[in-house]
């Protein structure tokens, strides 16, 4: 089985970014797609919920809009 080949104009936009701001702009990215949903998140990212949840924490400290949770309905 072969793994889907990226688009080589999206990776030329990458091309000169700080692998950090990529890395944010891509688990915020993820995080807005799952509608806040962390393990969702973390899961397709490949990362542990912990790792996810601390970068999260510290991109809001930075000043950035992090997508909320969703919230548990409670009846």
């Amino acid at each position: 089985m072969t793994e889907p080949q990226p688009d080589q104009a999206a990776l030329d936009q990458l091309v000169g970014l700080p692998i950090a701001e990529v890395e944010r702009d891509l688990i915020l990215a993820t995080l807005r797609e799952t509608g806040g949903n962390r393990t969702h998140a973390a899961a397709i990212l490949g990362v542990a919920i912990r790792t996810l949840r601390n970068k999260i924490g510290a991109y809001a400290a930075e000043g950035h809009d992090v997508p909320e949770p969703p919230s548990s309905f409670v009846a």
